[in-house]
């Protein structure tokens, strides 16, 4: 069976230095918060062109902190598309916020900014919710149209979040998410283009003392450096409680695997757009294959094609051994937690999509042949069945 995410080989790439710094952690007994958290931090910073990184408990609570910091909640709108995973709308009710959901754009799945204008108006009118802001999905691992968003954004005094889940490190004109938003954050859920050995994630930001609330918000509202300015306290600062947090601390092993995986991200990210130019080479004249907005570089978290007869053809690539995904087949707008939220417009490009994308293996060690094995599965089946 030909794997669909293949971290094995990644695994075996990284060797006796991923061991070693796995062991080191485990023989130091600092197993939350340790030296290998700030480190790390500081080369994510600096991968992702950010002033600031926090790492945190899940790419979920990477969404949640922001919202928290910003004071959104009742009775404030935060826009979203619904072609998403659950995460990107659920930190919303979270902090008794509602998601409004947006459409997206046919060939990338992004959020589409002239509908994004149009839900914010149409919201406005009614009055019954405060626009207050905007999530961006880099769905699929490809940079959202940020220029045309933060105009939206700027337009209507709206923050702006790139959910870089599947797509930390794309980029739009050689510039990270972060260029145009507020803030970015990702997950580094082990199937991710960076992936750690759990759970984990991170917010990317700008501003100093933003960054300094995270931290408070990140470990239960504990004091930070600006709470005590003008003031003494002689204790370990997160028993002095500043505001109400959370527990979102990194497990120190999952920094030390990310440091190593760090270290070959930017050669996995060339390897991948590799992988998706030969199937865009292989599949292009028979199915729709994705289209990636002017100027961008995605880091392929997925590869996704559309076909009319999906449950078909991942019917046939099973027989052949091939596994495939379907990402996402119920939209969140649908979905019973989800229905009642405000979807202006509606989000007819969403639930076409969503009864057509496949999802095909995908990751940065898979081989040539094995991917001319999977091309002539899918030629082989479309050809047959027109």
């Amino acid at each position: 069976m030909i794997p669909f995410i293949d971290l094995q080989a990644q695994r075996r790439r990284l060797g006796q230095p991923l061991e070693d710094a796995i062991l080191e952690v485990v023989r130091s007994g600092a197993y939350v918060m340790g030296p290998q958290i700030a480190t790390f931090e500081a080369e994510l910073a600096a991968f992702g062109q950010a002033p600031y990184a926090l790492s945190c408990g899940s790419g979920t609570e990477a969404l949640l902190l922001p919202l928290m910091a910003w004071g959104i909640g009742p009775g404030d709108a935060v826009f979203c598309p619904a072609f998403t995973f659950a995460a990107t709308a659920e930190v919303m009710p979270l902090v008794g916020a509602s998601p409004v959901f947006v459409d997206v754009l046919p060939d990338t799945y992004n959020l589409d900014p002239a509908r994004l204008e149009a839900a914010v108006a149409a919201v406005k009118a009614e009055g019954k919710l405060t626009p207050r802001a905007v999530i961006a999905v880099d769905l699929f691992g490809q940079p959202a149209d940020y220029p045309a968003l933060a105009a939206v954004c700027a337009r209507h005094g709206l923050k702006l979040i790139a959910d870089s889940a599947q797509g930390f490190g794309c980029t739009l004109g050689g510039r990270h998410p972060l260029h145009w938003a507020d803030v970015a954050t990702t997950s580094f859920f082990p199937a991710k283009p960076l992936g750690c050995y759990g759970d984990g994630g991170a917010v990317l930001s700008k501003d100093a003392r933003f960054h300094d609330l995270l931290v408070s918000l990140r470990v239960h509202g504990q004091a930070v450096k600006s709470d005590l300015e003008g003031r003494t306290f002689e204790h370990d600062p997160k028993y002095l409680n500043m505001r109400v947090g959370m527990n979102s601390r990194m497990d120190t092993l999952q920094a030390a695997v990310l440091l190593q995986k760090l270290t070959i991200f930017a050669d996995e990210i060339q390897a991948r757009n590799a992988v998706a130019a030969r199937y865009a080479e292989g599949l292009g004249d028979l199915v729709r294959v994705p289209g990636v907005i002017e100027g961008g570089v995605s880091v392929w978290a997925q590869y996704v094609i559309e076909t009319a007869d999906r449950d078909g053809l991942a019917a046939h690539l099973r027989a052949e051994g091939v596994p495939t995904a379907v990402y996402y087949p119920v939209p969140l707008h649908i979905q019973a937690p989800y229905r009642d939220y405000p979807q202006p417009g509606g989000l007819p490009v969403t639930e076409a999509a969503a009864g057509k994308v496949l999802a095909l293996p995908m990751h940065p060690y898979l081989d040539a042949d094995v991917q001319d094995r999977i091309i002539g599965a899918i030629r082989n089946f479309v050809k047959r069945n027109g």
